[in-house]
């Protein structure tokens, strides 16, 4: 298991749109357990392979079990893809890629997502709450679409230092 270091918030390969994993092997696995080790290095609940810079479609996410809809975490996600989303939730949300950023981000309250798992086995989860948000979170920046691409223009000025040293950073 390696750490690797988080991109942040204007690094070009987060707006990558991710290439989808032909073969779920053992890099794959391996890249997992990378993603999870980087994840919980940085407390985080979701983290995507371009936030280590890496292209495949792979997520990660530990959301606490009481928030985990049943499902057993940690949870990797090869290849996701939501396939039925319904209602609506506003919370709040932070990101690794944006440290020290929160804000109010409008979702669908549950999402049905389809995935294969490390062994390359097709699932699904139904999630509702923290882990529907987490996911759609994820899935997200698969597509290369940024906590700041769900923004109000309030927000962004709210957060105009913060991501301008940010990007600075890079």
């Amino acid at each position: 298991m390696a750490v690797n270091a988080i991109m942040k918030y204007g690094s070009p390969v987060l707006r990558e749109k991710a290439v989808p994993v032909a073969v779920v092997g053992e890099a794959v696995r391996t890249l997992v357990s990378d993603m999870l080790a980087s994840m919980y290095a940085e407390n985080g609940v979701g983290l995507a392979a371009e936030q280590i810079g890496r292209t495949e479609a792979v997520c990660v996410i530990d959301v606490p079990a009481e928030q985990a809809c049943g499902v057993k975490m940690p949870l990797a996600l090869i290849n996701p893809q939501i396939v039925e989303a319904e209602g609506e939730q506003v919370g709040q949300e932070g990101c690794l890629s944006f440290p020290d950023v929160y804000v109010n981000v409008r979702r669908a309250e549950r999402v049905k997502a389809s995935y294969l798992d490390t062994d390359g086995h097709p699932q699904t989860v139904d999630a509702t709450g923290l882990l529907s948000r987490a996911i759609q979170h994820e899935i997200d920046h698969l597509n290369g679409v940024l906590l700041v691409d769900h923004m109000s223009p309030v927000q962004k000025v709210a957060n105009a230092g913060k991501l301008k040293r940010m990007k600075r950073g890079v």
